[in-house]
């Protein structure tokens, strides 16, 4: 049963970025009462660190920093007097009779509160030195490139003088310019693909305009130094990702920056035991961003890596309004929904992965090619007369989402995606 002393909401959204916050606001303006709870001191999730522009162009048809995107954000939640708790750690989730009774714990102690729905907006986490099995010492010295970044956008404190960076993701990409601009040295960025993963602007305005080298099939084998990285061994790799005899170079550094992919934050979807799908990391879904728990919602970058922050404010306005429906005229999850098929070596994940016709929430698909392919058409088939989407692209790359809304989605029997000539 309730506990008796827990606050009662409508919707708790679990995650301030931009992602929680657009939830929140969406739920509220659709007439729930909602609580927004945020593990940091601040809101705007990782944003807070982000000094450098390219957000908020199709949100707000503006080039903004992400600090500027985060505070836009910030103010309109604000603005709406929305109930918040911040430096607060969710630590236990129970399902009561048509409610969830969620636990937090911060310095003032330990709160309960009951709600109807729940929106997981926690965000995504970098992968760590540890899951890619670089042999050699483990100084000081090897950052993620998210840790990087705090300490010079946040702290204003230089982690290097002279640094590798494994991994061609965005922030890699990103802290190569910025600590370049701060006095340090890049030797370059080290790729273990044939392809770099991050975006084509990121390449050309990050490494190419500041002359750092870009190494594809190359990767950082062995790190040396005690107390602090000395050197670390780069060599090149084959097909298999196998390093090739001959290739092995030792570079002097004092820092291994790495930026060797994000994923999805699945504590809080594993604490609810939600179905996991493993092309992206994240919970299972339909397209009003519900889970296979009714009355849980999610959002952002728990479901998959977006490349945009605009597309994690878009997911999140989907959850809000779906979350607040759900609150006046609850619904379970619909077992006759129909699963999305796709190649697996056309494309490295799509979702949602479930579309329910019953629903009224638009569709909106989003999908990333497998491999980078040119004048390949994508075709989405819900069992309608004609397909419901298709669209010849120019160019498809991995490291580069495409995001589809269908407005009038047919009822069917059929939900595919498929790539053809």
């Amino acid at each position: 049963m309730p506990n008796s002393a827990a606050e009662k909401y409508d919707v708790l959204v679990l995650g301030a970025g931009p992602g929680g916050l657009a939830a929140a606001v969406s739920a509220h303006e659709n007439g729930a009462r909602v609580l927004l709870v945020e593990r940091e001191r601040k809101l705007g999730g990782i944003l807070k660190q982000c000094v450098h522009d390219g957000f908020g162009l199709m949100r707000f048809k503006e080039r903004l920093t992400g600090t500027e995107y985060a505070q836009r954000e910030i103010d309109r939640f604000h603005a709406l007097n929305i109930d918040v708790v911040t430096e607060s750690f969710v630590v236990d989730i129970q399902p009561t009779d048509g409610t969830y009774l969620v636990t937090t714990q911060s310095a003032a102690g330990m709160c309960r509160y009951e709600c109807k729905a729940i929106i997981l907006a926690c965000g995504c986490r970098e992968r760590t030195s540890r899951q890619v099995f670089i042999h050699g010492d483990r100084p000081a010295g090897i950052f993620s490139a998210g840790t990087a970044q705090y300490f010079v956008n946040i702290q204003g404190k230089m982690p290097t003088k002279k640094c590798v960076i494994l991994g061609s993701g965005d922030i890699g990409l990103i802290m190569a310019r910025r600590l370049t601009l701060e006095g340090a040295e890049v030797v370059g960025v080290y790729e273990i693909k044939d392809a770099p993963a991050g975006l084509s602007r990121n390449i050309s305005q990050c490494l190419n305009d500041f002359d750092i080298p870009l190494h594809l099939s190359t990767t950082v084998t062995e790190v040396f130094g005690q107390e602090r990285v000395e050197a670390v061994a780069v060599e090149q790799v084959d097909k298999n990702f196998q390093p090739i005899p001959g290739t092995r170079q030792v570079i002097d550094c004092d820092a291994l920056i790495l930026s060797v992919g994000l994923l999805p934050e699945i504590e809080l979807p594993n604490m609810l035991a939600l179905p996991i799908d493993p092309a992206t990391k994240g919970p299972v879904v339909d397209q009003t961003m519900m889970t296979k728990a009714a009355g849980v919602f999610a959002c952002g970058n728990v479901l998959h890596v977006n490349d945009l922050a605009d597309w994690v404010s878009v997911s999140g306005e989907a959850a809000g309004r779906s979350a607040a429906a759900y609150c006046t005229a609850p619904r379970t999850w619909n077992d006759n929904a129909t699963a999305l098929q796709y190649e697996r070596g056309d494309f490295l994940y799509a979702l949602p992965q479930y579309f329910d016709p019953t629903a009224s929430e638009p569709l909106t698909l989003y999908f990333r090619s497998r491999e980078d392919v040119a004048g390949k058409r994508v075709t989405l088939d819900l069992g309608g007369e004609k397909a419901a989407f298709s669209k010849k692209y120019r160019r498809l790359i991995p490291s580069e989402m495409e995001a589809v809304t269908v407005k009038e989605a047919a009822s069917g029997t059929v939900y595919q995606l498929t790539m053809h000539n």
